[in-house]
């Protein structure tokens, strides 16, 4: 009767525990596949315009980025970003997608302008001539792909407008 008492434990602990105390069925490997550690998110077909994929990943949790732009004394703007479900990661980080990590990029008109590592940077004011102008900030993943909710990707922008008769800076 002993031995019942001390494999019925056996048996609730792989019930608690599944896969992971190594109580599975081996239904994977009968079946010829490999059980791993799912990839973050689903590489879409989608790309940007600088041709990175798109990174699918679900509403519940994922990055978000909200910008706000302002003129600074020295004829430049200071940029702020303000995220959510993401952390900006160092530089020389492995280029291996981690859910909520990576970097951004600003873009001025559509046009790539800069690589941020952190919520704060000095825009130029020679990068922003006379005229209304998008800025906007997209976040990415340490593997260059694009973080994308529903095919759209993470980002925003916000519209500023230089009134100096000639380019600033």
């Amino acid at each position: 009767m002993r031995w019942t008492c001390g494999l019925l434990a056996a048996l609730a602990v792989c019930a608690l525990l599944g896969a992971a105390a190594g109580c599975g069925t081996g239904d994977a490997r009968d079946r010829g596949t490999t059980v791993s550690a799912s990839p973050v998110g689903t590489l879409l077909d989608a790309t940007d315009e600088d041709g990175r994929l798109y990174r699918e990943v679900g509403r519940k949790g994922a990055p978000e980025v909200a910008i706000e732009i302002r003129p600074d004394s020295d004829d430049g703007w200071d940029v702020r970003l303000t995220v959510r479900n993401f952390r900006f990661s160092p530089p020389g980080s492995r280029a291996v997608p981690v859910a909520g990590r990576g970097a951004a990029r600003l873009y001025v008109d559509g046009r790539a302008v800069a690589r941020l590592r952190s919520a704060e940077y000095r825009l130029a004011g020679r990068l922003v001539p006379r005229g209304t102008h998008h800025v906007t900030a997209r976040l990415y993943a340490d593997d260059g792909t694009v973080w994308a909710v529903r095919g759209r990707p993470v980002e925003s922008t916000a519209d500023i407008t230089a009134s100096g008769s000639a380019a600033r800076g």
